[in-house]
């Protein structure tokens, strides 16, 4: 936001130029972004912290600046002030013939009201309208300028209404009736909610409290009574309504991030006066002063021990008093042998809510810069987690692989849900979106959408992980699970592979790239102990069969992965095949790391022999995997599959495969009548399967 450093010398004297005084501003957490501008016209680029409504305005900036150097500050003064604090009442106030009615003293705490008689609507005076513009303000009629120059120069908001449009000589604060509505000063109906909090008057409403008045009761060249508002509402329900009806003004800005409830009447007389000056008038009697309910912070304890355990600095008593007195604050001191004080915090400062606050406060009018540099005591040391060296292996396998790593949002949506997991789900009590509101129970969800968010914008080739937890309810409670989750593009697997094009669309092509992946999976569940890795396609509904596979680590489920199914691909409007795995990375961190040992390479030469059989469907690679194992043949090395083929002179239902045995010793050169043996072990082996030899 813009404010005038000329406007803020109006409240405290200042022999600093513009220059140092937005340096010393920032440097206590008032940020000056830039400035602009020379002489009377400059103007400072803030940056103030939602935390800090009070300083949003060109008095509570001269606040800071007046206690950072130690100077006066100028109180905020008007004619019409006195009246304002007079007669406060509770729950209503009378001032005949027009009345003050709170009926929702939650939303609305304080209600201050003054009448002015008589007025001419025309436009400001000119050094009104010069400040307004300043800090970007469209100046409107001196009435509704009046209000806006308030709101900058002590940051609370009021508004003018026209008082003969005002129906039955009352204000009511309420919420809002099923069925009402109300056109807002920006020209729209707007349908309200029974949520809302409203300014009524005896028929019908007339502002949405906090945000803006209404269009039937707005200020206008033919206006002669105004009844000048300043309020107190509560920023929970400003904020609610502003959100529904998708507004945002400088008056909710301000209430939605908490009003200074002593602001009220001081706000209304400024407001009243200027109308007056301006305009001509009179006030109509006292200000009606409607108070629901008192808002009175609670006093925060402020131990001395503490202000310097924390700041690491032993800062005199007397100084640590000069400062919060300066900042607004009101010290009683406490008994005892350790120096304590009951602070009493100012009505403006709704952020300080704890001993902590007021220590931070201490911190920033002392200075940052004024604490010498030191490390906090700490006698222990960094320790390592137990699966450190776990996840540093997995993580530097991956990314040898070609894998980025990636994050993901850790919420899903219940669809998402259904189709990725069969865990309990756990809901969200506050969720961002309805495609949000569940904690997540699968990788999967979050790794398409990294996938199609690439794919949407021109990355085709794409290759990701994430190591993350999934979350369920179990029993009363709930539970974590780590899990790692792959995702890569086809055209991106394609590209690795000596054989195979993204061009080519075939049965094989894609198969080609399944295995690729499994090569992944298998390099990276290789790194921990294991005595036998096997793989079936018992796999969740959301793979291709046929094109997916389980891994299975001594008989325990290690992982799955494949290609996502073709309906879930297009259904989330995948441009092109993706592959996903998913590794229960829990079960498999409690397995040691595979340890490295060197073995001399073999001086004598291997034999290979090859067997070609035909089997029936059902036999798969994995029973004529087991099948020849259990022939435990100390020196055969490898037995893997070469090639397949079905049709042509092989029968419907059956396939030919080629394989592969190599044999070979450590200690000798194999005889050429003992490797005829163990092949022939293995011709019978097969043929247990039902396996016919090929000639």
């Amino acid at each position: 936001m813009k404010l005038s450093p000329q406007w803020i010398r109006d409240f405290v004297d200042l022999s600093v130029e513009d220059g140092q005084l937005a340096e010393d501003l920032t440097s206590i957490g008032i940020a000056v972004e830039g400035s602009a501008g020379e002489g009377p016209h400059t103007v400072f680029e803030m940056e103030i912290g939602t935390n800090r409504p009070d300083a949003m305005n060109h008095y509570g900036v001269a606040r800071e600046a007046a206690a950072f150097y130690g100077v006066p500050l100028k109180p905020i003064e008007a004619s019409a002030a006195k009246a304002a604090n007079t007669g406060a009442t509770s729950g209503s106030a009378k001032a005949e013939p027009f009345q003050i009615d709170i009926e929702d003293a939650g939303g609305c705490a304080r209600y201050t009201a003054q009448i002015v008689r008589g007025v001419k609507i025309k436009a400001s005076p000119a050094h009104i309208a010069s400040r307004l513009a300043l800090v970007d303000q469209r100046p409107i009629n001196n009435a509704a300028d009046a209000s806006n120059y308030t709101l900058w120069e002590m940051g609370h908001p009021t508004h003018a209404f026209d008082l003969d449009l005002l129906q039955g000589g009352k204000i009511v604060v309420r919420r809002a009736s099923p069925g009402e509505t109300l056109k807002t000063l920006d020209g729209v109906d707007r349908k309200l909610s029974p949520e809302d909090l409203i300014i009524a008057d005896a028929n019908r409403p007339v502002a949405l409290a906090g945000v803006m008045g209404g269009f039937d009761t707005m200020i206008t060249e033919k206006t002669k009574n105004v009844l000048v508002e300043s309020a107190w509402f509560d920023p929970v329900a400003v904020r609610k309504t502003a959100k529904r009806h998708g507004m945002h003004s400088d008056a909710s800005h301000r209430f939605e991030r908490g009003a200074d409830y002593g602001a009220t009447p001081i706000a209304c007389a400024l407001v009243a006066q200027r109308i007056i000056e301006s305009g001509s008038g009179k006030l109509e009697g006292n200000a009606i002063d409607a108070v629901a309910r008192e808002l009175d912070q609670a006093p925060v304890v402020l131990r001395i021990s503490q202000v310097h355990r924390i700041l690491g600095s032993k800062l005199e008593v007397h100084e640590i008093i000069a400062i919060l007195k300066r900042l607004g604050f009101e010290l009683v001191p406490e008994p005892g042998a350790q120096p304590e004080f009951s602070v009493r915090i100012p009505s403006w400062r709704l952020d300080v809510e704890r001993e902590i606050d007021l220590i931070e406060e201490i911190a920033r009018l002392h200075g940052y810069n004024k604490f010498s540099n030191t490390l906090p005591g700490f006698s222990g040391a960094v320790i390592e987690t137990p699966d450190a060296k776990k996840h540093a292996k997995i993580r530097s396998s991956l990314l040898a692989l070609g894998y980025h790593e990636a994050v993901s949002l850790s919420f899903i949506s219940h669809e998402d849900a259904e189709t990725f997991s069969s865990s309990p789900v756990i809901e969200l009590a506050n969720p961002i979106s309805e495609e949000a509101s569940l904690m997540r129970s699968s990788l999967v969800p979050g790794m398409l959408n990294l996938l199609a968010y690439n794919l949407n914008r021109g990355t085709d080739n794409v290759r990701l992980f994430e190591v993350g937890d999934v979350y369920e309810t179990e029993g009363d409670g709930t539970a974590e699970h780590s899990r790692i989750c792959l995702g890569a593009t086809a055209s991106d697997i394609a590209s690795n592979l000596s054989q195979g094009t993204l061009l080519d669309k075939s049965k094989n092509s894609t198969l080609d790239i399944f295995r690729s992946l499994k090569g992944d999976i298998e390099t990276l569940l290789n790194a921990f102990e294991h005595k036998a890795l096997s793989f079936d396609d018992q796999t969740s509904d959301y793979y291709q069969p046929g094109c997916s596979a389980r891994a299975l680590m001594d008989g325990e489920v290690i992982a799955q992965f494949g290609q996502l199914h073709v309906q879930v691909a297009t259904k989330r409007k995948l441009r092109q095949d993706v592959f996903i795995a998913e590794i229960f990375a829990d079960r498999l961190l409690k397995r040691r790391l595979r340890e490295i040992r060197y073995v001399p390479l073999p001086k004598f030469p291997a034999v290979e022999r090859d067997f070609s059989f035909v089997f029936a469907d059902e036999v798969t690679f994995d029973k004529i995997q087991a099948a020849v194992n259990a022939v435990a043949l100390a020196e055969l090395r490898s037995f893997l599959p070469i090639e397949i083929f079905r049709g042509g002179a092989v029968a419907a239902g059956s396939f030919s495969i080629l394989l592969r045995a190599k044999f070979q010793s450590a200690e000798r050169t194999l005889r050429e009548e003992e490797v005829a043996v163990w092949s022939a072990k293995i011709v019978a082996a097969l043929q247990g399967l039902g396996g016919t030899q090929r000639a």
